[in-house]
């Protein structure tokens, strides 16, 4: 991923010298396991452990010539270890280093990108709660629909995040799993003992079987997880956008002094933020089929996941951390406007209560064919002409024969629509 999208907590992640640091780690605590079992002696366990090292540099050199990354980091190590270094990485594959290091990795960029997740969580609830009565129009196909409030919305958007996390921290568990089995997995070279105790002291669990690689199913799910994370990213940012619409212009995002929105046009504020969510988030989606496709492999393994591996991983945690961190940034400091809100849920004249004449009507006796057509003509009327729905309603007969002065202006209560507002928010936020 490019700087531009980076940030260091994440990229450090996917550096050589963190990914060689894994592969020194597991090597140590597999040749800590060898000794124990008697397979190595113990001073090779120990010197290993004391003088073990290693030289970014130095393994792109070898590798140039091994074209191997595993053999040129063995060839480094054993610079720094010496004589011992012939016990390193016995009756192992080179998968056993790789699919193990790569679980530590996403391990690790899965518990930022759940910090991430937290601090967006916690930023959404504390502006819910602040707009909890604050009434807007709700919007379905784009157009006016019925009244909800804001905060209501961003309550919907903290849901989705809360069972993003809950589905990350299930992938999390789904990618933490060890592989020190040999070749073609058999331990036939190796001792299950040495994958057990590999695994404790990485922070992972032993894969149940392990074909020479970590089935592949796995990092489909954990990237598909990233992906419907992204997804939601891309919901709140689209809703911000039109919600930014001069037309509209319910809220916006923060325009800071100096800030420019347009190199010919001085007077623009546009909705850059969001819109750089919804391009991320496409890039993280984008990581789902290749993850997919990656589940279907040769026989025991081949390398055809790899290269996938290799852009996907880093890019995809990469940008869905950045993401996270610019969407709780822009919710934290999102400039809101009621009156606006209230002008947008004032401007068709009360034909948001459409509804709630209509089920009047019909709890007053009349069918509901005819009272959909009573509604509705009087409805189109104010579409058409402009004026207040009440109005039109009070002087159409058919209505005013099934419903008095005060039952019909009952039915442009405003506090109606958002009475069961607050068993919501407890439902959401368990509060």
């Amino acid at each position: 991923m490019i700087p531009r999208y980076s940030r260091p907590e994440m990229a450090r992640i996917w550096e050589s010298d963190n990914r060689y640091r894994i592969w020194l780690e597991i090597e140590r605590h597999a040749c800590d396991a060898q000794a124990e079992l008697g397979v190595i002696p113990a001073e090779a366990a120990a010197a290993v452990r004391a003088r073990g090292d290693f030289d970014s540099g130095r393994i792109d050199e070898i590798e140039r010539q091994t074209r191997h990354d595993v053999i040129a980091f063995l060839t480094n190590l054993a610079e720094y270890v010496g004589p011992e270094a012939r016990f390193v990485h016995q009756g192992m594959t080179s998968s056993d280093v790789l699919d193990t290091a790569l679980a530590v990795q996403l391990t690790q960029a899965a518990d930022l990108l759940l910090s991430d997740l937290d601090a967006l969580l916690a930023v959404l609830k504390w502006r819910a709660k602040e707009f909890k009565d604050t009434p807007c129009i709700g919007r379905s196909h784009g157009i006016h629909a019925e009244p909800t409030t804001f905060g209501l919305k961003l309550a919907g958007h903290y849901a989705a995040f809360a069972r993003g996390r809950h589905r990350l921290i299930a992938a999390r568990a789904e990618i933490a799993t060890c592989a020190i089995s040999g070749p073609v997995g058999t331990f036939a070279t190796i001792d299950p003992a040495v994958e057990t105790h590999v695994a404790d002291q990485m922070g992972l669990v032993p894969e149940p079987i392990s074909t020479q690689i970590i089935p592949r199913d796995r990092h489909a799910f954990f990237f598909a997880v990233l992906g419907v994370i992204a997804a939601s990213v891309e919901n709140l940012a689209t809703e911000i956008r039109h919600l930014q619409r001069t037309e509209v212009r319910e809220a916006e995002e923060y325009f800071a002094p100096g800030q420019k929105g347009s190199s010919a046009m001085p007077h623009k504020r546009n909705p850059v933020l969001s819109e750089n969510l919804t391009g991320l988030a496409r890039l993280v989606r984008g990581a789902v089929t290749p993850a997919l496709e990656n589940v279907t492999l040769w026989h025991e393994r081949d390398i055809s996941h790899s290269s996938v591996e290799r852009v996907i991983a880093p890019d995809a945690t990469i940008a869905l951390d950045f993401a996270l961190v610019r969407l709780t940034g822009l919710i934290e400091k999102l400039l809101v406007y009621p009156d606006a809100m209230q002008r947008n849920l004032d401007r068709l004249g009360g034909l948001a209560n459409s509804q709630r004449v209509l089920l009047a009507l019909t709890q007053a006796g009349m069918s509901r064919e005819d009272s959909y057509s009573a509604v509705q003509r009087n409805a189109m009327a104010v579409w058409q002409e402009g004026g207040s729905f009440h109005d039109r309603l009070a002087g159409d007969p058919a209505v005013t024969a099934a419903l008095s002065a005060d039952q019909l202006r009952g039915c442009f209560d405003a506090g109606f629509h958002s009475r069961h507002i607050d068993a919501v928010f407890r439902r959401v936020f368990g509060e």
